[in-house]
């Protein structure tokens, strides 16, 4: 069995904590809150992002960076995609050239409409080439926790490192394909957060199923757009990181970035939504970004701009959907 370090202790952290140790692997689980290492060492349990949930013995909690990196094979990193860059400048003087880099963040950075993969490339090739494998696909955190079966994507442009990491996770409960497409899986892990939100307001504002089915057919379309202008396989969005992510992040009441749009479409607005929120909903920091990102390349994205809006509080939802919906008409 490998020896694993996971940064970042969130729901998502904790749950891939979880279903690793239970594989027999050895998990050091770094936490930037010091209340998460010390409630997981005490009671076994991480009662501020995933009460319920006992984690195995093999897991070790740590808030020291130098411990969770020590002799580590991988160093799979969970964190916001705001701080990826940072945290990672913090990991560099501990990581070294044959430890194999998993991120299983799903956003883009809003500074330099970077992708995650690009973000460690940047940092961590300063002291050795790093060997980079993307982890996305349809995973709500408390249902991997629990052992629903769950299956994910590992895409890596080293094909060695993509089937390590297919091995070395896959298990009773998970199931891991590959993919040499880094970008189409991370355009789709991240961007499918935007039209979440998007299908949050529907929700929110009481519409029925024919909206929610426009919505996610329609968004996939603006997903596939940006990516294939980056250099990816539309065939890549209709796979477990497309349209499988999006179906779940849209659909199930487990999503954060759903529950941001439900209470947009119920009246409230953004500063007072993410005020009562603990964990990061990425989709709105990725709006921003995906909007900045598609100007940049000349791609058109109604919906993601329409989100942006809301967002601001510039429109509205229901005259968003009704400038969506009296838009030119075109083939599809």
């Amino acid at each position: 069995m490998s020896k694993i370090a996971i940064i970042g202790a969130g729901s998502w952290g904790t749950a891939l904590a979880h279903a690793l140790a239970g594989a027999g692997h050895d998990v050091r689980l770094w936490a930037y809150e010091q209340e998460v290492a010390a409630s997981i060492n005490k009671r076994r349990e991480n009662d501020v992002f995933l009460p319920g949930i006992l984690l195995p013995e093999n897991i070790i909690p740590t808030n020291d960076l130098a411990f969770a990196l020590a002799n580590v094979e991988c160093v799979l990193t969970v964190m916001p995609s705001h701080v990826c860059l940072s945290l990672y400048e913090r990991m560099l003087p501990y990581l070294s050239p044959d430890m194999l880099l998993v991120s299983a963040t799903k956003g883009i950075d809003t500074k330099q409409h970077m992708r995650m993969s690009q973000i460690i490339h940047g940092v961590v090739k300063k002291k050795s080439p790093p060997r980079i494998v993307v982890l996305s696909g349809p995973s709500f955190a408390r249902e991997v926790a629990i052992g629903d079966p769950t299956a994910l994507v590992a895409a890596s442009e080293d094909a060695n490192a993509a089937k390590w990491v297919q091995k070395e996770f896959s298990g009773k409960t998970l199931r891991l394909y590959t993919s040499d497409d880094v970008t189409g899986v991370e355009i789709g892990g991240a961007v499918k957060n935007v039209i979440a939100i998007a299908s949050g307001i529907i929700k929110g504002l009481e519409l029925g199923h024919n909206p929610m089915a426009a919505l996610i057919t329609r968004g996939l379309a603006e997903i596939a757009r940006l990516a294939s202008a980056l250099g990816a396989r539309r065939e890549t969005l209709a796979g477990l990181a497309g349209m499988g992510d999006l179906v779940l992040t849209c659909t199930g009441a487990l999503s954060r970035n759903r529950s941001v749009g439900i209470e947009l479409g119920k009246g409230r607005r953004l500063p007072e939504i993410l005020a009562s929120m603990r964990e990061v909903a990425e989709g709105v920091k990725t709006t921003y970004a995906t909007v900045e990102l598609a100007m940049e390349l000349g791609v058109e994205m109604p919906i993601t701009e329409q989100v942006r809006r809301i967002l601001n509080g510039e429109i509205p939802p229901r005259e968003a959907i009704r400038e969506l919906m009296d838009r030119s008409l075109k083939n599809e």
